[in-house]
C-alpha cells in the first residue's frame, strides 16, 4: 500500500515527506448535505488509521467550492463537499488561482424534500403547485402567454385542493447547493408544465431559466441558514410552514417531521434509488490533486470513502441515509478515483 500510495503522489508530483507544512489535518468544507456522511467517513477515518480526524465545515456548496478554489498550501481546504456538480465558471476561478487538477468523486444520490411538522396534516404537492407558489413571476392567472409578479398568498389560491393556510416555505440561501437543485428539479421542473413557458428554452434558454428558477422574494420562502437545525426547530414552532431539506436529514428525524409527497410520490429510500421521486440528484466531493502527497492522510482518507463498506449498498452510510450509486457506477467511480482521473467539466 506505501509503494501504491508514493507513486500515486509522485505521478501528481507530491512529496509525502512534505507532510503538511504546518497542518497535519485533512481540511473539508462545502455542503451541509454531504456534510453528515463526510463526518461518519471522517470519525472512522481518525479511529482505525494513524491520520488526525478531518477538520469538516459545513458551509454550503458554492462558499465551500469559493474557499476550495482560492488557492494551493496549507491555507486553503483539500476537499470540498458538494450537493451539485462543480459548474464550469468555478473551475475557471479555480484555474485562475492554481487549483488547475482536481479529483471529482460522485458518493451517490439524495432526494430533496418539502417537510413539515408531524403535528401538521401531510402534504401533497405536484411540481407545478412548487412552481406557482414559490416562483417570483407566473403565468398571468387572467389567461395568456404573460407573467406576473407571484399573487398567490395561501395554497389553495395555488391549487384549489390544498389548504387555505398562507405559503411559507423555508429554505436553504443561494450559496447553497440543495437551493440550486430545488430551482433546478423543482421550481423549473413545474415550470415547464407550461408548454408556451417550456417553448422559449429553444429560443431564450437564459430567459427561460430566468423565469423559471428564480424564487419570489416577498416573504412567502424565507431564506434560513445552512443549518437544516434551525429549519426543523422552525417547522416544529409553526406547523402551517413547509421546510426545504435533503433526504438524508429528514431520514434523520423522522420523529419530528414527515416529508410531502411530489407528484404522488413519497420521499423515501426506494423512491430515489429507482428514480421515480422527481426531486432527486447526485452528492460529490472533490479533490485538490495538488495537495495530494503533501497533506497526509488524503488519498487514505478517499479510498475510505469510496470504500464498499461505506459507500457500498450495504455500506454504512447507506445507513445514514445515502442512496448509493448503482454497481456499475460504483465500479466506475472507484476506477476514476484509482486512475485519479482529472474533472472535466460538462463531462459526467
Amino acid at each position: 500500500m506505501k509503494l501504491i500510495l508514493a507513486a500515486l503522489a509522485a505521478l501528481i508530483g507530491g512529496d509525502p515527506a512534505l507532510a503538511a507544512q504546518g497542518r497535519d489535518q485533512i481540511n473539508i468544507v462545502g455542503s451541509s448535505t454531504v456534510y453528515p456522511f463526510t463526518t461518519v467517513v471522517a470519525e472512522r477515518f481518525g479511529k482505525t488509521t494513524k491520520f488526525k480526524t478531518p477538520k469538516i465545515e459545513a458551509t454550503g456548496t458554492g462558499g465551500g467550492i469559493k474557499l476550495f478554489c482560492q488557492g494551493v498550501g496549507v491555507q486553503h481546504p483539500d476537499i470540498a463537499n458538494a450537493s451539485r456538480r462543480m459548474k464550469s465558471g468555478e473551475f475557471d476561478i479555480c484555474k485562475q488561482h492554481g487549483v488547475t487538477e482536481i479529483l471529482e468523486v460522485r458518493i451517490g444520490y439524495d432526494g430533496i424534500v418539502l417537510s413539515n411538522s408531524k403535528t401538521a396534516e401531510p402534504v401533497e404537492l405536484s411540481l407545478k403547485d412548487i412552481y406557482l407558489a414559490l416562483a417570483k413571476e407566473v403565468p398571468d392567472p387572467g389567461g395568456g402567454n404573460t407573467f406576473v409578479p407571484n399573487p398567490y398568498k395561501t395554497w389553495n389560491q395555488v391549487n384549489p385542493k390544498l389548504s387555505r393556510t398562507g405559503i411559507e416555505v423555508l429554505g436553504p440561501p443561494p450559496s447553497s447547493g440543495t437551493r440550486d437543485a430545488f430551482n433546478e428539479l423543482a421550481v423549473e421542473g413545474g415550470c415547464s408544465q407550461f408548454a408556451w413557458i417550456k417553448n422559449m428554452k429553444k429560443t431564450d434558454e437564459k430567459g427561460f431559466e430566468k423565469k423559471c428558477r428564480t424564487i419570489r422574494e416577498d416573504g412567502a420562502y424565507i431564506e434560513a441558514t445552512e443549518n437544516d437545525n434551525l429549519i426543523v426547530q422552525k417547522l416544529l414552532a409553526n406547523p402551517d410552514a413547509l421546510g426545504v431539506f435533503g433526504f438524508s436529514f429528514l431520514d434523520q428525524n423522522l420523529d419530528k417531521v414527515q416529508g410531502a409527497l411530489i407528484n404522488g410520490k413519497a420521499p423515501t429510500f426506494e423512491n430515489i434509488a429507482e428514480g421515480s421521486y422527481p426531486i432527486s440528484r447526485p452528492l460529490y466531493f472533490y479533490v485538490k490533486k495538488a495537495h495530494i502527497g503533501r497533506m497526509p492522510g488524503i488519498l487514505e482518507f478517499v479510498q475510505e470513502f469510496t470504500s464498499k463498506r461505506a459507500m457500498g449498498e450495504e455500506g454504512y452510510l447507506a445507513e445514514k441515509g445515502l442512496i448509493p450509486l448503482a454497481a456499475d457506477e460504483y465500479q466506475r467511480i472507484v476506477a476514476d478515483v484509482k486512475a485519479l482521473q482529472n474533472f472535466r467539466p460538462g463531462a459526467e
